[in-house]
């Protein structure tokens, strides 16, 4: 545990690598939607490590040396899991998340060899320039829920986003209150400007995968 965290505050989620070495995630016993590990950002996580990506027997990492941005990282899973795979990782979220994802940072960086990982507030909607010039990547796990968000979120995928960026963005289809509505308006307003690959469930992680939590590629069209 990090010297300067209250234990009282954490409990910790164990999720394991290929490799079997274990991702130690403190999670908030109190606090807003950003301080527990959500389904969606393991099944994004394990995804990552899935052969399209990073292959060992064959010398495959397409994620070595890749400058990786995760928006929303709440506890930081899947951008730590990049981290540990190489990648150059900037986990970004909000003033109130910083403590919980540099808390996560210290207890896993015996785990990052090759990479490297940082934490950075990010409000979406404003300005990304310490962001620039584009990552190679763009991870959003469970980011599409609240109806005021939509409208900044997709701004700042338009202003990170260069040619070369893909953006993964795992999310849990809910059917309740004003889930669906606001899904809606998020893929109606995100096929303006990009288009969509929906990853089948054969191609994700044989065991960490759900017919409700759904993976996809979405790139800024030419």
């Amino acid at each position: 545990m990090a010297a300067d965290a209250d234990e009282s505050k954490y409990f910790v989620r164990g999720i394991e690598k290929n490799s079997g070495c274990v991702l130690k995630m403190n999670q908030c016993y109190l606090g807003d939607v950003g301080c527990v590990v959500w389904d969606a950002a393991i099944v994004l996580a394990k995804y990552l490590e899935t052969k399209t990506f990073y292959d060992p027997s064959t010398g495959v990492n397409m994620w070595a040396g890749r400058r990786v941005l995760e928006l929303g990282a709440g506890t930081g899973v899947v951008g730590l899991m990049a981290a540990t795979l190489g990648a150059e990782v900037t986990v970004t979220d909000l003033e109130n998340l910083q403590t919980l994802l540099k808390v996560n940072i210290q207890d896993n960086q015996a785990l990052i060899n090759s990479g490297s990982i940082t934490a950075k507030v990010l409000k979406w909607g404003e300005d990304v320039s310490e962001f620039l010039p584009p990552p190679h990547f763009v991870l959003m796990a469970d980011c599409i829920y609240y109806e005021q968000s939509i409208v900044p979120l997709l701004e700042t995928l338009k202003l990170l986003s260069g040619p070369e960026t893909c953006i993964i963005c795992c999310y849990e289809q809910r059917t309740e209150g004003v889930n669906p509505k606001v899904e809606k308006q998020f893929f109606e307003l995100l096929q303006e400007n990009f288009n969509c690959e929906k990853i089948p469930e054969e191609k994700q992680d044989p065991e960490f995968r759900s017919p409700d939590i759904h993976i996809l590629h979405i790139r800024r069209k030419p």
